[in-house]
C-alpha cells in the first residue's frame, strides 16, 4: 500500500511531470552497441570469410616417375644374381639369370632405376610372371624426391592445385624435427585400384593396404627444397633431421582443402 500511495502522490504532483524519462541505463546502451557491431561483424564474416579445412591421408616418398615390378619372362631357377637391393641400374642392365628346360635366359632392367626390392633368389624356383624385383624409376641419384598421397575419392575435388601440405614422416621423429612442407603438384582424375597402386610404386602390399577403405586418388606432392637443411627440403624446425630422406619412406600427410564460405546464398 505504501507503494502504490507513492505513485499516486507523483501523478498529482505537477511539479514532476516535467522531468524526463529515462528509457535505458548508459550501461545498457553500451550492451546493445557491442551486441549489434558483433552480429554486424558476423554477416560480413558470413558472406566474404572462408573456413579453411584438411584432410589427412597416407603417402609414400618417391620419385616422381614411380616404380615397376620387373616379373620373370620364363619358368625355371635362378642361378645366378647380378644386382642387389639399393643399387642404380642402366635400361637393358643384368638383374639375374634363370635356367630353363631349353637353356638359360637372362632377365634384364626394363628401364634405368634403382633396386628397392629383390624378391627372388639364388636357387630360387620362379613361374612366368612371377615378380622379381621392384625397380624404381629414376635416372640419378640427385634426381628430387616427392610425396605421393592416396586421398580418398570423396576429398579430392576440394584438392586445388598448390595446397600446402605436412607430411609427418615414419623414419623423422617429428617431435624433434618437425614435418616436411610441401605443395600439390597434381591431382589425378579418376580412382585407382589396388593393381595401379601397385604398378606404380612397385608394391602389391602397399596397394592392398591403401584401398582396403575404397579407391583413393594420387595426389602429387612436390616437396620444398631448402639449403639451408642436410636433407635438403624445408621443414617445420630450422633444421630437419640431419640425413637425407629415402625413396620409399612411409608418411602421413595433411593435406589443406580448398576455402570454403559458411554460408552458400542461393540466389533466385
Amino acid at each position: 500500500m505504501q507503494f502504490r500511495q507513492q505513485a499516486l502522490a507523483r501523478l498529482q504532483s505537477p511539479e514532476e511531470l516535467d522531468l524526463p524519462v529515462r528509457l535505458a541505463r548508459p550501461q545498457g546502451w553500451l550492451v546493445l552497441s557491442v551486441t549489434l557491431v558483433a552480429m554486424a561483424a558476423a554477416c560480413v564474416w558470413a558472406v566474404t570469410g572462408s573456413v579453411a579445412s584438411t584432410v589427412s591421408a597416407p603417402a609414400v616418398l618417391t620419385h616422381g616417375q614411380g616404380s615397376y615390378l620387373l616379373q620373370s619372362p620364363v619358368a625355371g631357377q635362378v642361378t645366378a644374381v647380378y644386382a642387389e637391393e639399393g643399387e642404380r641400374l642402366a635400361a637393358g642392365a643384368p638383374v639375374l639369370r634363370v635356367r630353363t628346360d631349353r637353356g638359360e635366359r637372362v632377365v634384364r632392367a626394363v628401364a634405368a632405376g634403382r633396386i628397392t626390392a629383390l624378391a627372388a633368389g639364388l636357387g630360387r624356383i620362379v613361374s612366368t610372371g612371377a615378380d622379381l624385383a621392384a625397380v624404381e624409376k629414376t635416372a640419378h641419384a640427385s634426381d628430387p624426391l616427392y610425396a605421393t598421397v592416396y586421398v580418398p575419392a570423396q576429398s579430392a575435388a576440394a584438392i586445388p592445385a598448390g595446397a600446402p601440405v605436412d607430411l609427418t614422416v615414419s623414419s623423422v621423429p617429428a617431435q624433434r624435427y618437425g614435418v616436411l612442407r610441401g605443395h600439390v603438384k597434381s591431382v589425378d582424375r579418376s580412382a585407382q585400384s589396388a593393381q595401379q597402386i601397385a604398378a606404380f610404386l612397385g608394391d602389391a602390399q602397399l596397394g592392398e593396404q591403401f584401398t582396403r577403405k575404397g579407391r583413393p586418388v594420387a595426389v602429387l606432392v612436390r616437396l620444398d627444397a631448402s639449403g639451408a637443411t642436410r636433407s635438403g627440403y624445408r621443414w617445420s624446425s630450422a633444421d630437419g633431421p640431419p640425413y637425407r630422406l629415402d625413396s620409399m619412406t612411409m608418411a602421413t600427410a595433411s593435406v589443406r582443402l580448398a576455402d570454403q564460405r559458411p554460408v552458400d546464398w542461393l540466389l533466385p
